[in-house]
């Protein structure tokens, strides 16, 4: 097969991935099978994922399962797209905050980073994250962001079950 051939068939591989908004295997596969598959392009590169998911099998709704896998989706794509990291772990698993339950997904990377405040207010970056954040704010959800050149990104995604 053809350097060119292969470069095409990453890109279709890719594009299927970043615009899969509900894909038809999240029952099959479950919230952290279907995540494990969008960083299917990140490891044909090279780069290592850990999925970590201690809580496999948790009851988490449709919308709730659905609008992590957008988040995922979002941050596996930034990851791809600019990140330049060797190593990728992504946490899926329940939590706690006093006697309320949830659910949290971290994205956490050791590429160059970037500068949050600017990618929250520019005009042609960040838009991905901020309709992430609003959409995960409305779900009564919240996001943080912590990166730095020194020590990548981490991402967390937290949205309440009770």
């Amino acid at each position: 097969m053809n350097m060119k051939s292969l470069l095409s068939d990453d890109v279709v591989a890719v594009r299927g991935v970043l615009t899969d908004t509900h894909p038809v295997d999240l029952h099959a596969l479950g919230l952290a099978g279907a995540i494990d598959r969008l960083a299917l392009p990140l490891r044909k590169r090279g780069t290592v994922v850990h999925l970590e998911a201690p809580h496999h099998g948790m009851e988490v709704d449709r919308h709730s399962a659905t609008l992590l896998y957008r988040a995922a989706q979002e941050l596996l794509s930034n990851v791809y797209k600019f990140a330049q990291a060797s190593a990728v772990t992504v946490r899926l698993g329940c939590v706690t905050h006093g006697m309320s339950h949830g659910v949290q997904l971290k994205v956490t990377d050791d590429g160059g980073g970037f500068d949050v405040p600017a990618a929250m207010v520019g005009r042609h970056s960040g838009m991905g994250l901020r309709l992430m954040r609003m959409t995960v704010g409305l779900a009564g959800g919240e996001v943080t962001i912590d990166s730095s050149a020194a020590a990548g990104t981490c991402v967390t995604v937290a949205l309440p079950l009770d």
